[in-house]
């Protein structure tokens, strides 16, 4: 069994132990104690070193816990060193999820369904189909001003049957390790955390994002709130500068400028729906009859797609009397057909039945249709029959 050093003492990062057992490859080591902690319970693994031999990995197997190196370990007593910057890293997030799933409770009875602490950011799920940006600014808040009173976070044991006042049911019995935020919050946790609220840091929240029938919050504690608060910063200063304005102007301005930018857009739709309708008369006016006086207008590319523009101008030409529009796209093969009222041809039937042939799909109305095909032989043959 491994002597579990973490439980008691987040903050020790050197250690001496003993090698009892090894892996065949020798790279996965068993210690008699470790403070490496394991991945659990939402937090990543500790990194750091054995006899000078990186850890890279740190796995939980029950009874012992595994130390997973680059190399393998000849030694049987070695030292052990612990990543500190990032362990204390997961102690902030950690401590902070605790703190912020405590106000969560405090201010709006909503519990925490589950934790993960990711390597640039951390989130909550939380059993509520939202939070609108006024109780989330409460949120923080209020967690921020437990973070500014520095309470002592606190580890005890207590059997399950005698452990009072916990946020969450424990989910098993016996003897369990409580961590506590003084006169704020009681968990059972197995967790590595800080020694005080302060510790924490400045707590940032980020994103929302519904995931199923929970709330996901994204948040950072610490040093990761205040690098990314930092970059956040500059990012907005750079907004600020290619918009001539001091930064706290920009998201008005910005938003004027997307509105103005909408309205240029629908009137470019507008303004290219009424060139296509144009162009449709202009080619009309411009294509000669055949010998059954039906105006035929085909048009191909070698590769596009078939848009609102291109539907306009080919209604706009079978508008006309007696006339067939046809678009032909090789790359997707595709094609579009358009006749006129009066030339006694279905055009969704016609279309369905052409592309059917080559193993393709499509159909529409009586004025209007396209199709599909897969493949550029098919996409000829379709042509000829439609043409």
């Amino acid at each position: 069994m491994t002597g579990r050093l973490y439980y008691r003492d987040s903050y020790l990062t050197e250690f001496h132990a003993r090698i009892e057992a090894r892996s065949a490859d020798r790279l996965r080591i068993y210690l008699d104690q470790t403070a490496f902690y394991p991945d659990s319970g939402g937090q990543p693994h500790d990194t750091g070193s054995i006899a000078g031999i990186p850890v890279t990995d740190v796995i939980d197997e029950g009874e012992r816990i595994a130390h997973v190196t680059s190399a393998p370990v000849a030694a049987d007593e070695v030292d052990c060193r612990i990543d500190w910057p990032r362990r204390f890293d997961h102690m902030q997030q950690h401590s902070g999820q605790h703190l912020l799933s405590a106000a969560l409770m405090e201010l709006y009875s909503i519990p925490t369904a589950g934790f993960h602490l990711g390597e640039d950011a951390s989130t909550i799920d939380v059993e509520a189909p939202s939070l609108d940006p006024e109780r989330l600014a409460r949120l923080v808040d209020r967690a921020n001003r437990i973070v500014f009173e520095n309470r002592p976070i606190s580890v005890s044991y207590e059997r399950s049957s005698e452990a009072l006042e916990l946020r969450k049911p424990p989910e098993r019995e016996g003897l369990l390790r409580i961590v506590a935020i003084a006169e704020f919050d009681r968990s059972a946790c197995g967790g590595t955390h800080v020694r005080a609220t302060g510790e924490i840091g400045p707590i940032l929240l980020r994103k929302l994002e519904k995931i199923r029938s929970t709330l996901r919050i994204e948040f950072l504690c610490g040093n990761r709130a205040v690098r990314r608060a930092q970059a956040d910063y500059e990012a907005l200063s750079k907004i600020g500068r290619l918009l001539s304005a001091p930064l706290d102007e920009t998201p008005a301005l910005a938003a004027g400028q997307a509105e103005a930018l909408r309205e240029e857009r629908k009137t470019c739709r507008r303004l290219a729906m009424e060139l296509a309708v144009l162009r449709g008369r202009e080619f009309y006016a411009n294509t000669a009859p055949d010998s059954q006086g039906v105006r035929r207008l085909s048009q191909r590319a070698a590769s596009g797609a078939i848009g609102e523009e291109l539907r306009a101008l080919a209604q706009s030409f079978t508008a006309q009397p007696k006339a067939s529009f046809l678009a032909v796209f090789e790359n997707p093969p595709a094609l579009l057909l358009a006749v006129s009222s009066d030339l006694g041809v279905h055009a969704g039937e016609k279309m369905k039945a052409a592309v059917a042939r080559g193993g393709g799909r499509g159909g529409g109305n009586p004025l209007i249709a396209q199709g599909s095909l897969p493949s550029r032989e098919a996409l000829e043959k379709a042509c000829a029959e439609l043409a």
